[in-house]
């Protein structure tokens, strides 16, 4: 069969392609007990793909349950890393042999162009599970220092059950940074993805089963949050949940873990990532370029978006200038074309949200350049990238991650009220410097409060290094060999010699 090429072609297999409705339990799909359904749509038509079964708290019991078992009978645990390896790996091929069909279903669920989903998110979820199958015989335990009357060995042992809980933004890639550590570490693990992106999700289950992970070990539960989501994080057999999202939700979540068996918990919460440009930056050109593509990839709708710029305002007006440029270059179009760089927003009542933070800003006096929105693309959430200027800094617009296509910009007098600004923050996920001077970039970024700070470029990312936030954007860290301190216990042993 011919892989698509032109919209015409994704249409038709948009059409063809068999969309997954049921959980994937216990090796198998499933039916829920009770029947309850919520809608899977399309956010570029407005209209509903299929109805999808929820989960409720009876059926979240026999999901745990099952996975519980598998833990104790040892089935994935007590087996050999290289035979886990070889599973893993066999996984990670599994999903680059499906990248068609999984690139398709995250466009329809999510609005995302196609060009990003084939080309970004289907690799790299199949390559973080590559990394970690890869990890798996090169993980060593340690020895303590003794006197001579003991061996002390101290080592990592799998929590047990592992629920992850992921959004919408990007389903593929924030799935795999948790079933991919917690599945190398030993662990059953449930995914429950966000209901607005669960179809990709669902195929996830179907691959590992054939790629060999005994039934029961990884499980993938369609349902709300509030619903599904709730139930698994309040689940005295859960031992860890692992959760991408909101502030609001990750609080929730430690809540219910403390309600529950005090299960460790894993956040990666919310953002308002700083873009400083010092006076010193002579790169305009590469810093207007890095600054559009942080903000307006993706629709706006990622966790580290660089939406605050923070800018000495003796640049402030060059620097814009060539920004406003490059929006023409994010013009919304069907996500089923391959040309598309902006595809649509995750659904019409966020669109509305978004669109209230420049309604206030107008009203509060301040300049919003852009942020149309597209009428002619009819029943679709689409709309333009936008610039915020001569805003209030202690308003909403400034301070609330708005997580949409919308840069808010913030002049400054030098480096230290540039830091002093962009640490005025409860977030601190990630944050950026641009400056031709060495000195000044050392010292933004080490006193800026962000998980991972970028000198020079922005979104650079490698498996290999953690992501995570300071403050209120999160505890712990995925990506990397860090991520296996969320789903891991340390056990020290001594033995009398």
């Amino acid at each position: 069969m011919t892989a698509p090429e032109t919209p015409t072609d994704w249409r038709a297999a948009a059409a063809a392609v068999e969309l997954p409705t049921q959980a994937f339990v216990d090796g198998r799909y499933r039916a829920s007990r009770h029947g309850a359904t919520f809608n899977a749509e399309n956010p570029a038509t407005g209209q509903v793909l299929t109805p999808v079964d929820e989960w409720t708290a009876a059926d979240v019991d026999d999901a745990v349950d099952i996975a519980a078992a598998r833990f104790e009978a040892g089935v994935w645990a007590d087996r050999d890393p290289a035979e886990r390896k070889a599973v893993m790996l066999r996984f990670a091929e599994g999903i680059r042999a499906n990248a068609e069909r999984l690139a398709l279903l995250e466009t329809l669920e999510t609005g995302k162009p196609i060009s990003q989903t084939q080309a970004v998110d289907v690799p790299a979820c199949a390559g973080t599970i590559q990394w970690y199958g890869e990890c798996l015989d090169k993980l060593y335990d340690e020895m303590a220092p003794g006197g001579n009357d003991a061996v002390i060995a101290i080592r990592r042992e799998p929590v047990g059950t592992v629920a992850a809980i992921v959004p919408w933004n990007y389903p593929l890639i924030i799935a795999s940074w948790k079933i991919g550590p917690a599945l190398a570490a030993g662990n059953s693990v449930i995914l429950k993805p966000a209901e607005e992106s669960t179809l990709a999700s669902l195929l996830l289950g179907e691959i590992a089963a054939e790629a060999g992970i005994p039934a029961g070990v990884f499980q993938v539960l369609p349902g709300r949050g509030h619903v599904t989501g709730d139930a698994l994080a309040g689940h005295n057999q859960v031992q860890a949940i692992a959760f991408t999202g909101s502030t609001e939700i990750g609080k929730r979540l430690l809540v219910r873990s403390g309600e529950s068996n005090m299960k460790k918990v894993g956040l990666e919460c919310g953002g308002k990532s700083a873009q400083i440009v010092t006076r010193e930056c002579e790169q305009l050109d590469a810093a207007a370029e890095a600054i559009a593509w942080s903000i307006w990839y993706n629709q706006g709708e990622t966790c580290h978006a660089g939406s605050r710029l923070i800018v000495d305002r003796r640049v402030a007006d060059a620097l814009l200038e060539r920004v406003e440029a490059l929006m023409g270059q994010f013009e919304p179009g069907d996500p089923l074309d391959d040309a598309t760089v902006m595809g649509a927003m995750i659904s019409t009542d966020h669109l509305h949200r978004v669109q209230g933070y420049l309604d206030a800003v107008r009203r509060g006096g301040g300049r919003v350049i852009g942020g149309e929105v597209i009428e002619r693309i009819e029943g679709g959430a689409f709309m333009r990238p936008a610039i915020l200027r001569d805003i209030d800094r202690t308003g909403q617009a400034a301070r609330e991650e708005i997580f949409g296509p919308v840069l808010a910009v913030m002049e400054c007098d030098g480096l230290d009220e540039a830091v002093r600004i962009a640490n005025d923050s409860e977030y601190g996920l990630a944050a950026a410097v641009w400056t031709d001077r060495l000195s000044d970039a050392h010292r933004a970024a080490r006193r800026l409060q962000a998980g991972t700070v970028w000198v020079n470029c922005y979104d650079m990312a490698s498996v290999a290094t953690p992501f995570g936030g300071y403050k209120q954007s999160g505890i712990g860290r995925d990506r990397s060999l860090h991520a296996f301190d969320k789903y891991t216990e340390l056990k020290t042993t001594w033995v009398a010699v």
